[in-house]
């Protein structure tokens, strides 16, 4: 299909960070659970700096919302669920029938990348647990590991994993991080809880969803937002509603969310820090497409080898990464270990959303360690003060 309509570079990322939530009024009456649905996911890591990152996305939107609120939004009410999707996600109730095609999958697949011996006793046991006693966390059913290294998985935790995959079970909550398991046909409303779309039509849904929380996006990006494969996306693309588009200086394709397209993005942008799983920026290649920014994950890398820090958070001002940071906290002190800047003008944003994202975990004092390039660090301690 022939595009119709052609954006600029510029146009299409102001279009992407309108659809994610970070341009324009926050929708501080939907709250928490209005940024959930309108991202349709929200990853989980067990990385906890500033805050884990399930905390740092609507916080990246909304501002200094209370860290028991997010947590409430999320796991009280049944609102959500946790599932795999760009990862492990938190996901809106409403999506479940959406995501049987993945269940389907893993049951058809008959097995983990654990080994359970005897299936059909361990995941009965589960079961009756959860039937008599109510939702259960693993170390109430039995304990997660054997004693040997954190792989080394019980086969209670091997069971009642291989359940969640499969859908019989869900977490619906996390406790002290912990999951908390339950039964589906328990936690999951009557009217969702079926498995009656078939996998085209889930997928199709998924996309569709995907592109409206992308705003614009190639068929790559539509994949990833969800992991699904090319060629699912490619079979239900002329199906969704998105509706082909010509970025200017993507080398690929795109399609947009209609409603994206509806009227120009205005409004303020939000200046932010940003959670390395951001639905903005975990995709790495559309990061730099759209930002020209190289955005990684380095906590899994050597530290000799880190080129920016072990949890570096992208800095969001202007509609644009201008730059980032590695935090820590000693006591009441946020510190920058290790903070790059793409030029003097992000000195100011750089200091703000220090300073906002300090007094929102209780710090009162920011400290930097490592600044790049050196001669913007007393610019940087200047404006740090003068945000005090």
């Amino acid at each position: 299909m022939t595009p119709e309509l052609s954006l600029t570079a510029d146009e299409a990322r102001r279009v992407a960070l309108r659809a994610q939530g970070l341009l324009g009024a926050p929708d501080r009456r939907g709250g928490v659970r209005g940024v959930l649905g309108r991202l349709g996911a929200v990853q989980l890591d067990t990385i906890s700096v500033l805050a884990r990152s399930h905390e740092l996305v609507p916080y990246a939107r909304l501002g200094a919302v209370g860290r028991q609120r997010v947590e409430d939004a999320y796991w009280t009410g049944g609102h959500s669920f946790e599932y795999w999707s760009h990862a492990a996600c938190i996901l809106p109730i409403e999506e479940w029938p959406h995501f049987a095609f993945r269940r389907r999958a893993m049951s058809a697949k008959g097995h983990r990348w654990h080994h359970l011996e005897d299936k059909e006793s361990s995941c009965a046991a589960v079961r009756d647990r959860l039937k008599t006693e109510g939702p259960l966390t693993t170390t109430e059913l039995g304990g997660g590991k054997n004693g040997g290294e954190w792989f080394d998985w019980s086969q209670t935790k091997i069971a009642v994993e291989w359940l969640l995959d499969t859908g019989e079970v869900v977490c619906t909550e996390r406790r002290g991080w912990k999951r908390v398991y339950d039964l589906a046909e328990r936690a999951v409303p009557d009217a969702l809880l079926h498995d009656d779309l078939d996998d085209a039509e889930c997928v199709r849904r998924l996309v569709a969803q995907a592109g409206s929380a992308m705003g614009v996006a190639t068929r790559a990006d539509l994949a990833d937002y969800h992991r699904l494969k090319g060629d699912q996306v490619a079979s239900v693309l002329p199906d969704t509603g998105l509706v082909p588009v010509e970025v200017q200086g993507w080398q690929k394709p795109a399609w947009a969310d209609p409603q994206a397209l509806a009227s120009p993005p205005r409004g303020r942008h939000r200046t932010t820090l940003l959670s390395p799983f951001d639905s903005l920026v975990w995709d790495r290649p559309r990061t730099l497409r759209m930002f020209d920014f190289t955005h990684r994950l380095e906590a899994y890398v050597p530290r000799p080898k880190r080129l920016h820090g072990y949890f570096a958070m992208p800095l969001l001002a202007g509609g644009k990464l201008r730059g980032r940071v590695d935090p820590a906290r000693e006591g009441t002190t946020l510190v920058a270990r290790q903070l790059s800047l793409r030029g003097r003008s992000a000195v100011e944003p750089m200091a703000k959303a220090l300073r906002e994202a300090a007094e929102w975990v209780g710090c009162d004092a920011v400290r930097v360690e490592r600044c790049a390039p050196e001669e913007l660090r007393g610019p940087l301690d200047a404006a740090l003060r003068d945000a005090s």
